[in-house]
């Protein structure tokens, strides 16, 4: 798992308007839950967004005033229009306790599916995984190289050593669909069937 460090500065007032005056002077109110208490604390959003761009899950090493506590990002509020960091949930990782976090998904290869012309559908990309801060991994990766026309890959077929998906384990990942062009293509290819035979009058006698 990637490792960040991240800065932050204790907050003593926790209302609306202190939320609101700090996003004004360029900084992010957050929240770190899973230790003995929680703890309030705000970053610089140029700082934050750093971590926010980063396509793996990362390791965050929260500095407030010269303590450092391991987490992860456990939600991210965003503003409906500019899409700007407004609100962050850190939870901190103590050495052999169980978190769920959100881990993304990447595709390895290009299917035999896709190279007959099939269409690749992700379902999934992102999904919530319960493990330790020892068993979490940077990202969760799926070979999609072996993907015929109509495979898929549910969530019950992924497995990472030490942790557990908590997505329903039916639901479908990643598939290869038939596609219009792939179905025009075998109703040509297939021959049509010839007209049955009118039966043969009887001669009159």
């Amino acid at each position: 798992m990637k490792e960040v460090s991240l800065s932050g500065s204790p907050r003593e007032n926790v209302g609306r308007k202190d939320a609101a005056d700090l996003r004004r002077s360029g900084r992010i109110p957050g929240v770190l839950y899973g230790g003995s208490q929680q703890v309030h604390f705000s970053v610089s959003e140029i700082d934050l967004t750093k971590v926010v761009h980063q396509p793996d899950t990362l390791k965050i090493n929260l500095d407030l005033g010269g303590k450092i506590y391991p987490s992860v990002v456990q939600e991210m509020q965003f503003h409906p229009i500019t899409d700007r960091v407004v609100h962050f949930d850190l939870i901190e990782l103590i050495p052999g306790k169980e978190v769920t976090t959100l881990f993304p998904v990447k595709l390895n290869g290009v299917s035999e599916g896709v190279r007959s012309g099939g269409k690749l559908v992700q379902n999934f990309r992102k999904m919530r995984v319960l493990g330790t801060m020892e068993t979490f991994p940077e990202r969760i990766e799926i070979d999609i190289t072996p993907l015929k026309i109509g495979d898929m890959v549910r969530v019950k077929d992924v497995t990472i050593p030490g942790c557990k998906l908590l997505d329903s384990e039916n639901s479908v990942v990643v598939s290869v669909q038939m596609t219009r062009v792939v179905v025009a293509e075998t109703a040509a290819a297939t021959p049509a069937a010839a007209p049955a035979a009118a039966p043969a009058k009887e001669e009159s006698k």
